[in-house]
């Protein structure tokens, strides 16, 4: 790899970990490339990215960026997962590395907070941004539901207590 090339990896490692949300590192060593594929492929379901590039490259990127404090964890082979949700990476690393003993997370940052891997793995176990939203959505229309059942439920009695009425007389 050339400078020109060197420099084009390390811009755009960086542009990607300005717009992270969350970046985990994880070792992949012994994996299969059908490995890699899956855990791509899984990766890329959420709205996430699986890379692997030179550790050197990875921290001349990180320098400026939220990045910064994961530098230490890249020693040996190691892969970068990045997403713009804060859980959406940590969850389907950790969802991986269920099923993969060969892929070990290592640790990762959100926001500027530096987290090990049992932080990455509390991290994955909070619902997704789009979970949240929906939650939130739901709790919004409940009390609506609420108050139109509760406004509804008299002059559905009373209706009912003139229908019985207009039956008794009739």
């Amino acid at each position: 790899m050339d400078r020109a090339q060197k420099a084009e990896v390390i811009s755009q490692l960086n542009d990607e970990f300005g717009k992270a949300g969350v970046v985990v590192v994880a070792r992949y060593q012994g994996m299969t490339v059908a490995d890699m594929s899956k855990l791509r492929s899984q990766m890329r379901a959420v709205g996430a990215s699986f890379k692997v590039s030179k550790n050197r490259l990875a921290k001349r990127a990180a320098e400026g960026t939220m990045a910064k404090p994961m530098q230490d964890l890249l020693k040996g082979p190691t892969g970068i997962a990045v997403s713009s949700d804060p859980i959406a990476a940590p969850k389907a690393a950790h969802e991986y590395a269920k099923t993969n003993p060969k892929f070990v997370i290592l640790g990762g940052v959100v926001g500027n907070q530096f987290l090990d891997a049992k932080g990455v793995e509390a991290l994955a176990s909070l619902p997704s941004l789009n979970e949240l939203r929906a939650r939130l959505a739901g709790m919004l229309k409940q009390p609506a539901t609420k108050v139109a059942s509760i406004l509804q439920a008299p002059a559905g009695q009373l209706a009912r207590v003139v229908g019985a009425y207009a039956k008794k007389s009739a």
